[in-house]
Formats: C-alpha cells, structure tokens, sequence
C-alpha cells in the first residue's frame, strides 16, 4: 500500500473547518478502504497556519481548560497566550486531536498529522 499524501491550507479559515477536514482524512472516511479498527494509510499536512482566520474576540475569550487530577488543580490558557506561549500551530493540533474518537488509536493517527506555520 502507498502512502497518501494530503496538503490542507488553512490561509484565512478557521480552526474548526480545517481541523475537521483533517481529523476526517485521518480517520480514514474518505477512502473506501475505510475501517473503524485500523489508522488509515495517509499523512495529512495542514500548512499556513498563521495565516489561519481568528477574531480578536475568539482570542481573548476561547479558553482551554485541563485538570490535574489534584484538588483546586484546574488550569485555564487563553487561545491568544496559548499562541503566544507555543505557536501558531498548537490550536490547530488541539483541535483535531479532540475531535478523533478517545482511544487507543488516537495517539497513532497524531503522528500522521504535521502542522506547520
């Protein structure tokens, strides 16, 4: 089988239209090889990301919550300071990431993702 190769450019779209489209390629719906237990035969490169639509508003309101685990131990990141703090990049790669189903397949299929600004 031949790696198939899948350049998506996000110049002046936003995160969730390209990430869906990714997570989609990733997931293996386009091809008719498709299978649910299997990571699908594809790279998928998402270029441009910089570049990408976000409004002021989404920057300064979207936040990104994690927990720790440990009582008081939620930690909350604005999409403006997470770009800041990681690139322009890491919304895009957190975006599709939770937009794959939570298994052990996951990981697998995020390796086959490159994003580059």
């Amino acid at each position: 089988m031949t790696t198939k190769m899948i350049t998506i450019d996000a110049h002046g779209k936003r995160i969730g239209r390209v990430a869906s489209e990714a997570a989609a390629h990733l997931l293996g719906k386009n091809a008719p090889t498709f299978a649910r237990n299997k990571v699908a035969d594809v790279k998928v490169s998402i270029i441009n990301c910089a570049k990408a639509y976000m409004s002021e508003k989404k920057q300064k309101d979207k936040e990104y919550v994690t927990f720790t685990g440990f009582r008081g131990g939620i930690n909350t990141e604005k999409l403006g300071d997470l770009i800041v703090r990681k690139g322009a990049t890491e919304p895009f790669k957190r975006a599709v990431y939770r937009m794959l189903p939570s298994n052990t397949l996951r990981n697998k299929r995020m390796l086959n993702l490159t994003v580059s600004e």
